[in-house]
């Protein structure tokens, strides 16, 4: 039972992942559903009843009588005389598809004939009914000469409104639609290799996932500075901020993370790289985020763009960066530098954030800036376990270890955290309910 709710639920997650898909399809299933039946709107239908007696031979209340008066009237003579009075531009077949009969008693033969209008559903009833009354007593039927009598000629018409029609037809193709909809969704969703989840993402390279939070997603240089000088994260996203950077040992109790030294013997302030991918548009916000975050806590704080993989992604972050290098009231200066620049950073600040974007298919970290701290910047959702590895084997190959996973954007639907890899959790082996239960008794 465990296993299906799981399954449940993530199918549930996958749907809801795709909504935009599945409300697609159900929209194309609701007009579907409405344009077949302005195409084929409903049928109304008219009856008229014939009495029928009996003819000359034939004893009363015979069947076999009356199945013969059944077969005449919906014959082809019967129906070509009625043709001309039935509907304009009708043809024959039509007229016997539209028209039904039906022995209601051994003498009285009910006829039924459906039309896309009243008028024409009682127009065609009457028509038939009457060439039936004259075929009959032309005496040129196969049972001769036999007066018959109309009960009454049809008036009215019945059947279901043009408008229920549609709201019924355009409701089951919207539930069916949707049903489509969800199998596509799982179908693509089931095959998607993209890590979601913070487990996911911190079990891929064992890496615990430090924090995640909403990314923004400048779109221009005014964006980025308006980013870099007002970012406010919710109450919820700071404290995860703070809580990363506590746990990296840049504030807080756990603060004094050592610097470097650069060419000329001169400590630096510790360093973080936050290092995303070119096709993850969203994490590229993560470390001017961070950077931003710091230096409204009052942290003097420097964000370094250095060269990346692919400069066109940080391009418009370039020129914010040109424009306006010293932000929030002094605390955060915005400054480019090379690879292989050894003049140390930016002076008089207590944190320096680098930004580094690399390709996931080849990246090379060692074409980035380097930092006492590397972290990884993921969006959920945007990245798979080879890429994160990839990039992590990278770093690892310049000498950088990567303490940490960033998370942008996480999915509304996960309930992990990714605090704690799969490979501490692996580690873990629970106790034999009995063990367990004897371990407790002698505990007491």
């Amino acid at each position: 039972m465990s296993e299906q709710a799981l399954d449940f639920r993530k199918s549930a997650r996958i749907i809801r992942r795709y909504l935009a898909l599945v409300g697609a399809v159900a929209l194309l299933g609701l007009l579907a559903g409405a344009g077949y039946c302005l195409y084929r709107p409903p049928q109304q239908a008219a009856s008229a009843l014939v009495v029928v007696p009996s003819a000359v031979g034939f004893p009363s209340a015979n069947s076999a009588y009356i199945n013969t008066q059944l077969v005449i009237a919906h014959s082809d003579p019967v129906l070509s005389g009625a043709l001309p009075y039935a509907g304009v531009g009708m043809s024959l077949a039509t007229l016997r598809d539209r028209v039904q009969v039906e022995a209601l008693t051994s003498n009285v033969v009910s006829i039924t004939a459906e039309g896309r209008t009243a008028d024409q559903a009682v127009a065609t009833v009457n028509a038939v009914a009457n060439s039936y009354v004259a075929y009959i007593g032309s005496g040129s039927s196969p049972v001769g000469t036999v007066r018959l009598k109309i009960l009454g000629k049809a008036t009215i018409a019945a059947g279901t409104r043009l408008q229920v029609r549609i709201a019924e037809s355009g409701g089951f193709g919207l539930l069916v639609g949707a049903l489509v909809g969800a199998i596509v969704a799982l179908a693509i969703g089931r095959g998607d290799r993209r890590l979601r989840e913070r487990d996911q993402i911190a079990d891929s390279i064992g890496v615990p996932v430090l924090a995640s939070v909403p990314a923004e997603r400048p779109s221009d240089a005014a964006g980025w500075a308006e980013l870099l000088e007002r970012y406010e994260p919710r109450a919820i996203d700071a404290w995860h901020l703070r809580k990363a950077l506590q746990d990296l040992g840049f504030v807080g109790t756990n603060s004094g993370r050592a610097g470097s030294r650069n060419g000329s013997g001169a400590t630096s302030p510790p360093s973080l790289a936050v290092l995303s991918l070119s096709s993850d548009r969203k994490a590229l916000a993560l470390g001017p985020q961070i950077a931003a975050f710091a230096a409204s806590m009052g942290v003097r704080t420097a964000l370094v763009l250095g060269p990346q993989q692919d400069h066109n992604v940080a391009a418009t972050l370039y020129a914010a960066g040109a424009a306006a290098p010293l932000l929030r009231s002094g605390n955060l200066i915005v400054a480019a530098r090379d690879r292989y620049d050894t003049t140390g950073w930016p002076t008089g600040t207590a944190l320096v954030v680098v930004v580094g974007v690399v390709d996931g298919e080849n990246p090379r970290v060692v074409d980035t800036v380097p930092a006492s701290t590397t972290v990884l910047g993921i969006s959920a959702g945007a990245a798979t376990a080879e890429q994160l590895a990839r990039m992590a084997t990278s770093a690892a190959i310049d000498g950088r270890d990567v303490c940490g996973i960033i998370v942008a954007d996480p999915d509304p639907g996960d309930q992990t955290t990714g605090r704690r890899p799969q490979v501490d959790r692996a580690g873990e082996r629970r106790l034999p309910a009995r063990i367990a239960r004897a371990a407790m008794e002698t505990g007491r």
